[in-house]
């Protein structure tokens, strides 16, 4: 497959030190950059590909260790009720004046 061309914009520095790099090489600076670019994906893909793997085999092990998800489920049940507190919708009433007034009046009320 040939060679595509693409417009990229280099910051005054990077353009001068190529520009410096190709005389001092006698290489045109396209094969600089080409050389550049090839290096840094080949790098940059074995970094992700390292993280990717790693991410992978800490599900995995977490899978074994918790194959349902009971502790995950247990631990999003512990913090929605955590963050619930207080929370008329989710049962709890907060103790305002009134609420207290309430409570005393049904346990007259039941006694």
């Amino acid at each position: 497959m040939g060679a595509t061309a693409s417009t990229h914009r280099l910051d005054p520095d990077v353009q001068a030190a190529l520009d410096r790099l190709s005389k001092l090489l006698r290489q045109p600076k396209n094969r600089i950059i080409n050389d550049a670019v090839k290096s840094y994906v080949r790098q940059r893909s074995r970094d992700l590909e390292t993280e990717l793997e790693a991410t992978l085999n800490a599900l995995r092990a977490n899978r074994l260790r918790d194959p349902n998800f009971e502790d995950s489920i247990e631990a999003v049940v512990d913090a929605e009720a955590r963050l619930a507190a207080g929370d008329p919708a989710e049962g709890r009433v907060e103790h305002t004046p009134e609420a207290t007034a309430r409570t005393k009046i049904q346990r007259l009320l039941d006694a």
